[in-house]
């Protein structure tokens, strides 16, 4: 007779759990909608939207190699399994034609589709819950009115039980923190526009901070660097790998233009981000510089001096940035070597990255190169092996690819002597397995052409191949 009570209570309990999951998981469809006309719109708010969806880098994600802007379709490798991008054009049938602004707001604020079924966190509604309602409006207007475009994303390559949606909501639960971003009242107008920026559309953290096992940002170890498209992000906290501290001041330059002569041009998935930024209000751009100024904290006087010893080496006198005189521009004699390192230095690197041609259109000193530095060699291999493709049709940096030029030997012995000879920090670890894997494509890594002619790309971001 005693059974027959802990029966139930058992029961009850299963019963709560699943009303609780379903509770959890099920969110009720938004009714479609007809299209609104593109000229319903107000050009003011399409205009402001189009900057924001700059700032979120949306494009890059939402199109396709040699596909049409926003029509999705973009494979995005994830250590589940590859997940393809959306199409957020207006088409009706493939695209979000028929979503009303709350259904956009909904996917923006609570990872659901119009559906209600839930979104894969490499769409980073975790960062977008902080947008604004003002901003999404704006969003929405920008979308609503891009030419439609018919195309059906591929079907996702996730594993059972990962291809059931789902269980994205337990995923939810333990990692998943919806809610606006309140301001910091201790701090200026312009820090807590760039925490806005930052923390929400721009999603710096999604690149930039490690992941754990389940694909969620570690937020012990925000802004600590992280892995984007088989591409280091570098910390942006006091552990930055840059010989030279940042300031605000070469953010800004950096982030607006594409490059900053004390810390070379940007690359792989950072190309199309400052590209990007070059088309969005110069205040903008001032206030992420201020915020992520501010997680880098301020500069040790040790940390100045080995910045001021790396100008040295390099052979500039300050941020601004010339040679220290004009014989320093001269590449230095090149000193026979039993390195092959060395010589393959000498041979292939030294007359751009020592030939006194500043940035961007000359190769950065080495001594002050954050990929030097680095925890890994992953960008280094990716740059030498690739190179910087050449920007169709603007002014861009440009470095030739020695993919075919090097073996991995001789990759790896450029490798030891560039850490050795152009940083203080040990030498790295296990090298051949990098280039393997960069090589044999265990680390899919994509590269991007990259702007630097300080104001917006006509063409925008190139993406170059993925390999």
């Amino acid at each position: 007779m005693r059974a027959r009570p802990i029966t139930t209570a058992i029961a009850v309990i299963v019963l709560g759990i699943a009303i609780a999951a379903f509770a959890v998981i099920w969110r009720p469809a938004i009714d479609p909608i007809e299209r609104p006309a593109p000229e319903s719109f107000d050009k003011g708010l399409v205009a402001r939207g189009a900057e924001l969806a700059a700032i979120g880098n949306c494009s890059v994600c939402h199109t396709a190699p040699r596909g049409q802007p926003f029509a999705g379709g973009l494979p995005l490798p994830t250590p589940f399994g590859t997940i393809y991008s959306t199409n957020i054009t207006p088409d009706p049938d493939t695209g979000i034609g028929r979503w009303s602004e709350a259904a956009f707001t909904r996917a923006m604020r609570e990872g659901l589709d119009r559906e209600g079924r839930h979104l894969y966190p490499a769409f980073p509604y975790d960062h977008f819950t902080h947008v604004t309602d003002e901003d999404n409006r704006a969003l929405y207007a920008f979308f609503m009115t891009r030419e439609p475009v018919k195309a059906e994303a591929p079907q996702n390559g996730l594993p059972f039980p990962l291809n059931i949606r789902a269980m994205v909501a337990g995923w939810k639960l333990l990692y998943f923190r919806p809610g606006p971003l309140e301001p910091d009242a201790t701090k200026d107008t312009a820090w807590n526009r760039g925490a806005y920026l930052v923390e929400g559309l721009g999603h710096c953290g999604a690149c930039h901070t490690p992941r754990n096992l389940l694909g969620a940002e570690k937020s012990g170890d925000a802004y600590a660097g992280g892995e984007a498209e088989g591409w280091h992000a570098y910390a942006l906290d006091a552990n930055s790998p840059a010989p030279v501290p940042w300031d605000v001041e070469a953010l800004h330059a950096y982030l607006r233009q594409g490059w900053h002569p004390l810390h070379g041009v940007a690359r792989g998935p950072m190309a199309p981000v400052t590209a990007n930024l070059a088309s969005v209000p110069d205040a903008d751009v001032q206030a992420i510089a201020t915020y992520v100024a501010s997680l880098m904290g301020e500069t040790a006087p040790e940390r100045r001096q080995r910045g001021e010893k790396a100008m040295t080496a390099a052979r500039v006198e300050a941020p601004g940035l010339k040679p220290a005189s004009a014989d320093s521009q001269a590449v230095p004699p090149f000193k026979a070597s039993a390195d092959q390192g060395a010589m393959i230095y000498a041979a292939a690197c030294a007359s751009c990255h020592e030939g006194g041609r500043a940035p961007p259109f000359g190769g950065l000193n080495l001594h002050l190169s954050s990929a030097m530095n680095a925890s890994t060699p992953d960008n280094v291999i990716n740059v030498v092996l690739q190179g910087v493709p050449a920007l169709g049709g603007e002014r861009g940096a440009i470095m030739p690819a020695f993919n075919g030029a090097m073996t991995d030997g001789q990759l790896a012995a450029l490798l030891g002597y560039l850490r050795s000879t152009f940083s203080e920090q040990p030498a790295w670890t296990d090298v051949e397995s990098h280039i393997r894997e960069a090589r044999e494509g265990a680390r899919v890594v994509s590269s991007y052409a990259t702007h630097t002619g300080g104001n917006a790309p006509t063409s925008g971001a190139q993406r170059g191949s993925t390999w």
